[in-house]
């Protein structure tokens, strides 16, 4: 079983939030737009798994580290990771297609600061999810992120994380 930590958009913004969150994970996961390499580096100091993406908001240093597009399984489960991807019905050109080649079982974006967590029964029942804005820049009120748990195949444990409104800190 491996517990995840699923963020985003954090736009250059690290706090012990995140971070304690991040620390009682197996694995971390990030969908883009980390601005800076500042909560990489914090990140990095917990030595466990780092699965991420660059984000439209993202230079050319962290375009060196990540991919636009991730694929990758853990637990049995498929997973395709990138940041601007959309949600069932309404996906980008790009990520419409790649869901269609590659049939993940776990579909992963960011970009629209908006938590979602929808099933795709016109893709295999494909469980698509964003985790929402984990930082205070964007037009969310609250900041947001997901964890949960995969097993044999399984997702499983999907809870939200509320960090309090971006203007609380």
């Amino acid at each position: 079983m491996k517990k995840i930590f699923l963020c985003s958009d954090n736009h250059g913004f690290v706090d012990e939030a995140i971070l304690h969150h991040a620390k009682q994970a197996d694995e971390i996961w990030h969908a883009g737009d980390w601005l800076n390499m500042d909560l990489l580096l914090e990140f990095e100091k917990l030595n466990k798994p780092i699965r991420a993406v660059w984000g439209n908001a993202d230079g050319q240093e962290l375009r060196r580290i990540f991919k636009e597009h991730l694929y990758f399984q853990v637990e049995g489960v498929k997973v395709y990771m990138t940041h601007i991807g959309g949600y069932p019905g309404h996906y980008s050109p790009a990520a419409k297609i790649r869901i269609k080649e590659a049939k993940p079982d776990l579909f992963v974006c960011g970009h629209s600061h908006i938590l979602r967590v929808i099933r795709d029964p016109a893709n295999g029942n494909l469980l698509s999810v964003n985790p929402g804005a984990c930082g205070k820049q964007g037009f969310h009120k609250v900041r947001t992120a997901l964890r949960f748990q995969m097993e044999n195949g399984k997702i499983s444990e999907m809870a939200f994380i509320e960090f309090g409104t971006r203007n609380s800190i």
